[in-house]
């Protein structure tokens, strides 16, 4: 099991390990094997400069994912290269009051989102696919027993 700490400007410091179990139920259900991917942590100015280069919105986000394989099958050292899930920390610390719950439920739920992703889940202008997405997620969350 791998462990994820986080240490930023913004002073404290997290335990994020519970996303290991998080990741590996996904991958699991969706029967991915041999996968990797990168998991980046970033402020509000990061995410809305790469959402703005990116996805032409000068906004700050909560997640983006950057999917290596909407082009072709990346394989490297017999593993599949998924691609990049940017999380915006302060984004999900505010998300998790606004909405409610603990900051471990947005998270897993950011990180779970951001993975569906890069597996081929998009949600964008269709209301069927996004209730597809959206149920698989709770679905995932609460068989780790991260619930809201």
């Amino acid at each position: 099991m791998n462990d994820i700490t986080i240490t930023d400007e913004y002073g404290y410091d997290k335990d994020y390990s519970f996303l290991d179990e998080v990741f590996s139920h996904t991958l699991k259900d969706q029967k991915v094997e041999n996968a990797i991917f990168s998991v980046i942590f970033v402020d509000e100015n990061t995410i809305c400069d790469i959402n703005k280069e990116y996805r032409g919105i000068d906004k700050v986000t909560d997640v983006i994912s950057f999917a290596f394989e909407d082009n072709n099958d990346l394989v490297y050292n017999n593993m599949r290269v998924l691609g990049d899930i940017y999380i915006c920390i302060p984004k999900m610390i505010s998300q998790a009051k606004e909405y409610g719950h603990t900051e471990k439920r947005e998270l897993a739920f950011l990180a779970c989102h951001g993975l569906l992703h890069l597996l081929g889940y998009d949600h964008v202008n269709n209301k069927e696919e996004e209730k597809i997405m959206f149920d698989l997620q709770e679905r995932l969350l609460n068989e780790v027993c991260i619930t809201r």
